[in-house]
């Protein structure tokens, strides 16, 4: 269960290789979390992670899963749910794509949203339903401010995370009352593997920031977090300039 300030005991990593994720659940086990389920691909950074945590004083364990094969979704999540209560779900997978190849090759575009769209609610379902029967916890899902409005440089990937965050939101809405808190975090960039090479954007943050935002609003219940937190101001305003203006605009 977690404690009066909302940090969790138990914590289950949709996409266990994520830095964000990784720098949130190191940052929950030194304040309380000591069981860490890291799921995703079975791969030698995995078992790093896992690794990394046991040295900070956690039960780490690794759990295969593929966000691309939500038949395989119910089975993986409901054996982790198995082996006890999981106070915390962070579904934290994604991926970029490239824009420029992407639009000429749909193949890769789909991949884009299965990957980051259809991924994430098939296992926010299954995690969200184990949740709910055990009566409490939270699912915390990383969107992007991508989402709020589509841009010419990253429309496949913001789409993506635009369809995720309705959904975020409307299961949270669906949630209300259950126990369940769900929590959707709008990080804006951040530097990691995934934009290693890319012109870095204003307001640009780390994961560790990331993660300081995650756990504060685990501690509020927010059921949405800006990170920074004056991107809400900044997006609050583009998502108001007028169409023919906003493609001009260097964003």
């Amino acid at each position: 269960m977690k404690d009066a300030f909302g940090i969790p005991q138990s914590l289950l990593v949709l996409g266990g290789t994520s830095e964000i994720a990784l720098a949130t659940a190191r940052r929950l086990v030194t304040r309380r979390t000591r069981t860490v389920w890291l799921a995703g691909r079975p791969s030698p950074a995995l078992e790093q992670a896992a690794g990394q945590l046991r040295a900070l004083g956690a039960d780490a364990r690794t759990v295969a899963f593929d966000a691309l094969d939500p038949d395989s979704h119910e089975d993986v999540l409901g054996k982790v749910f198995a082996e006890g209560d999981i106070d915390m779900v962070l579904v934290a997978f994604g991926i970029l794509g490239n824009q420029a190849v992407d639009e000429r090759d749909p193949a890769g575009a789909v991949r884009v949203a299965q990957t980051n769209y259809t991924g994430a609610v098939s296992a926010g379902l299954v995690a969200a339903r184990a949740l709910q029967t055990q009566g409490h916890g939270s699912l915390v899902v990383l969107s992007s401010v991508a989402g709020e409005r589509a841009r010419r440089s990253n429309f496949i990937y913001g789409s993506s995370k635009a369809g995720l965050d309705a959904f975020a939101q409307g299961l949270g809405d669906a949630l209300h009352g259950t126990g369940v808190h769900v929590m959707v975090v709008r990080p804006g960039f951040v530097r990691t593997r995934m934009t290693a090479g890319l012109e870095e954007a204003p307001l640009a943050t780390t994961p560790e920031a990331v993660a300081t935002a995650i756990e504060l609003g685990l501690r509020r219940r927010s059921e949405t977090v800006w990170v920074p937190g004056a991107l809400r101001l900044v997006m609050s305003a583009l998502r108001h300039v007028p169409r023919a203006v906003f493609r001009r605009l260097p964003v």
